[in-house]
């Protein structure tokens, strides 16, 4: 069903209303400010992070400068993931209005939501490529999941009348980065074996079993409305997130819900691994040149 236009014109009338939810989201200022807004948000508490690590964190200062970018990212995640899980669980448990249409259903909440997460995906999206140029490395599937999260929410932008449920939807899959996050703060403090840890980590892995169930549910969500879909949805922004959503499904979540379990009983920071290896594999040639 075709929202009327009485009811889209109420959408671009502007709201005078100082509240951030009552806001004219259509407004491409709005739009921008808000995104802006995110952004700098954002990477405040990245500085932040940094500033206090320095001050309080003997492991942290002890870090090689791109370990400690990937530390304030990994905390920036955490608190991304926060606003992420709330918003998606108020979608999924608490909002009739994206109940009753899945589709092309809106609320202003949701478009707060939906920019400042564009805000933090330009402002991750910024770091990640950044460090990789500064510090000549590249993670070709790290690539492929950013370059997912910014184009799909930068899609809901230039298609603005499809609906909100399913980008909720897509927020919640962050419930699993706040435990991430205190895993491998924790793990590179070297805290691993304490009780705190393995709880954390236990919490992790059961996260990373209710995304894989989410991701189903959104499957079953877009076949119940397959044909209003195929009615509204744009090709181009529908070939964009089933490819999103299919790799999703069969190949990250898989894949990081057994790295986590995996990490379990083998506490490793995947994410530095092989250069530790290269580190100690070149201090040992060192000394073995020095002996002979």
């Amino acid at each position: 069903m075709i929202p009327s236009a009485d009811k889209m014109n109420s959408f671009h009338d502007i709201n005078t209303s100082e509240s951030l939810f009552d806001m004219n989201y259509f407004s491409w200022n709005v739009r921008c400010s808000v995104i802006a807004a995110g952004f700098l948000f954002y990477f405040v508490i990245f500085i932040l992070s940094h500033g206090l690590c320095l001050v309080l964190s003997v492991t942290y200062c002890s870090l090689p400068a791109k370990e400690k970018v990937f530390w304030n990212l990994a905390v920036i995640r955490g608190v991304f993931g926060i606003q992420g899980t709330v918003a998606g669980l108020w979608a999924l448990l608490k909002d009739s209005e994206l109940h009753a249409d899945k589709v092309l259903g809106q609320q202003n909440w949701c478009w707060f939501n939906i920019l400042t997460a564009v805000g933090f995906f330009v402002l991750e999206n910024a770091a990640f490529h950044g460090s990789n140029v500064v510090f000549k490395t590249f993670d070709a599937a790290l690539a492929v999941h950013h370059f997912f999260a910014i184009s799909g929410f930068a899609t809901i932008l230039i298609w603005d009348n499809t609906g909100h449920y399913l980008p909720m939807m897509m927020l919640l899959l962050e419930m699993s980065t706040p435990f991430t996050c205190i895993s491998w703060i924790l793990l590179k403090a070297g805290f691993a074996h304490i009780p705190l840890w393995k709880l954390n980590q236990w919490l992790m892995i059961h996260m990373f079993h209710c995304r894989m169930i989410l991701t189903y549910h959104m499957w079953w969500v877009c076949w119940q409305n397959l044909e209003r879909i195929k009615q509204y949805l744009p090709v181009s922004q529908a070939v964009l997130f089933f490819s999103g959503l299919f790799l999703l499904t069969f190949i990250i979540n898989p894949h990081w819900t057994r790295k986590k379990t995996l990490q379990l009983f083998n506490p490793v920071d995947w994410n530095f691994a092989k250069e530790t290896s290269r580190k100690v594999n070149g201090e040992t040639n060192k000394v073995l040149k020095k002996t002979t």
